[in-house]
C-alpha cells in the first residue's frame, strides 16, 4: 500500500491495483493498461505512481491509476519485489538482478549493483542520501551515492532475510523473516534486536508514524512500539487475519493489508499518548528555528508536513550561494528532524530553506566557531 494525499492505494496479488479516496470506505480497481496484476510494490512521487509486478516489471500512471504504461527498457529482470523514490530518481529491486535506477521516471533503467553480492532485493529505503536494500539471505546493503557502489552493513544483524526496512529520523529499523525486528542508529554499521514484547519474529512489514513504529507480523497480527523497539504491544483487535505483509498510516487512520483484504484502525485506538498523536499528525507545514543556534558545529533543524510530497531542505550562505542539500526525497505526513554538521565551514550567518507542496519558508542559522 501506498499514500498520496487523501487517496490510498492498494496492490493485490492478482487482481491488480486498487483506489480509495474514503479511506477504505469504498474501493476501486484501476487497471486500464496494468498488463500484469501481480502487484508487489507501488510508490508514489510527485503526481507520478509506480508498480512494481511479479513478472511485468514497472509500470507508470500520472492520473492516479486511471491508465498505467509499462516502462521497462533497461530492466532485465521484471520480478519487482520493492520500489523507492529519492528526490528525482527510482530504484528498483528485483528478485535476482539487484537494484535498477531510473533518473527520467523509468523511461530508461540501469543496473546498480556493485558491491551488492546478493542480487534477491526484497525490500529498500531511503534515509537522506542513503539508500538501503534488505536482501533474501544476504542481509542489508547500503549505498550513499546512488548506487554505484554498495557495501553490506551486517554487524549483529543475527538474521540475513530482511523482509522490511523503515526510518524514523536518525534510526533504520529491519523486519526480518525469522529474527524478528533489529535497529540500527549508525546507518547499518550495527544493529541490535529489539523483539521484547514480540512474539512472532516474521516481520513483513514496517510503518513509522511519528514516534509510532508498527510492525506487521505473518502469524500474530499487527504490533506497536512507541520507544524505538524497547517494547511492543499487540494491536490486534478485530483484526481476524493475522498475516499483514503491509501497512500504511493516512490521516489519522493506520492501514493493515492481509490476505482477506484492507483493514481500518483508528490511531487514537492505538496511541494512548495525546502527545504523540499530535505529533504524528501536524496541520500546518513549518520549519522550525535550529537549535542550537548559535551552534558549533552541529544542529539540529525540525519540520512539520501535514500532507505528503517532495521535500528539499537547502542551505545557503549569505550571498545565496547554495552550500548543501540536507534533504531532496519524498516524505510522508509527519514530524521529522535533520542535523546540518558544519565543520568544514567558517563562522558566519547560513540559510536554511525548506519547499515542500507550496510551502517555502527560510530561516537564519549562526555558525560560531
Amino acid at each position: 500500500m501506498t499514500v498520496s494525499g487523501t487517496n490510498l492505494f492498494a496492490g493485490t496479488f492478482g487482481s491488480g491495483v486498487f483506489l480509495s479516496a474514503n479511506n477504505g470506505t469504498n474501493w476501486t480497481a484501476i487497471n486500464s493498461g496494468l498488463t500484469n496484476k501481480y502487484v508487489l510494490s507501488l510508490a508514489v512521487s510527485g503526481t507520478n505512481l509506480f508498480a512494481g509486478t511479479w513478472g511485468g516489471g514497472t509500470f507508470l500512471s500520472t492520473n492516479n491509476g486511471t491508465n498505467w504504461t509499462a516502462i521497462n527498457s533497461g530492466l532485465t529482470n521484471t520480478d519487482v519485489r520493492s520500489l523507492a523514490v529519492s528526490g528525482t530518481k527510482l530504484f528498483v529491486g528485483t528478485f535476482g538482478s539487484g537494484v535498477f535506477l531510473s533518473t527520467n521516471n523509468g523511461t530508461s533503467w540501469s543496473e546498480v549493483n556493485s558491491g551488492l553480492t546478493n542480487k534477491y532485493v526484497v525490500s529498500l529505503a531511503v534515509s537522506g542520501t542513503n539508500l538501503f536494500a534488505g536482501t533474501w539471505g544476504g542481509g542489508a546493503f547500503l549505498t550513499t551515492n546512488n548506487g554505484t557502489n554498495w557495501t553490506a552493513v551486517n554487524s549483529g544483524l543475527a538474521n540475513t532475510d530482511v523482509i522490511s526496512l523503515a526510518v524514523s529520523g536518525t534510526n533504520l529499523f529491519a523486519g526480518t523473516s525469522g529474527g524478528g525486528v533489529f535497529i540500527s542508529t549508525n546507518n547499518g554499521t550495527s544493529w541490535t534486536a529489539i523483539n521484547s514484547g514480540l512474539p512472532s519474529w516474521y516481520v513483513l512489514s514496517l510503518a513509522v508514524s511519528g514516534t509510532n513504529l508498527f510492525a506487521g507480523t505473518g502469524d500474530r497480527g499487527i504490533f506497536l512500539s512507541t520507544n524505538n523497539g524497547t517494547s511492543w504491544t499487540a494491536i490486534s483487535s478485530g483484526l481476524t487475519d493475522m498475516t499483514v505483509g503491509s501497512l500504511a498510516v493516512s490521516g489519522t487512520n493506520l492501514f493493515a493489508g492481509a490476505k482477506s483484504g484492507v483493514w481500518r484502525r483508528p490511531l487514537l485506538e492505538m496511541i494512548t499518548s495525546v502527545e504523540n498523536l499530535q505529533t504524528d499528525m501536524p496541520t500546518q507545514f513549518s520549519l522550525e528555528q535550529n537549535y542550537p543556534n548559535p551552534f558549533n558545529p552541529t544542529t539540529t533543524i525540525k519540520y512539520n508536513l501535514p500532507k505528503a510530497g517532495l521535500v528539499k531542505i537547502t542551505i545557503y550562505d549569505i550571498l545565496g550561494r547554495e552550500i548543501r542539500v540536507l534533504v531532496k526525497e519524498e516524505k510522508n505526513p509527519g514530524v521529522y528532524e535533520v542535523k546540518f554538521d558544519a565543520k568544514n565551514l567558517t563562522s558566519g550567518v547560513y540559510i536554511a530553506t525548506i519547499q515542500a507542496n507550496n510551502f517555502s519558508k527560510s530561516i537564519k542559522l549562526l555558525l560560531t566557531k
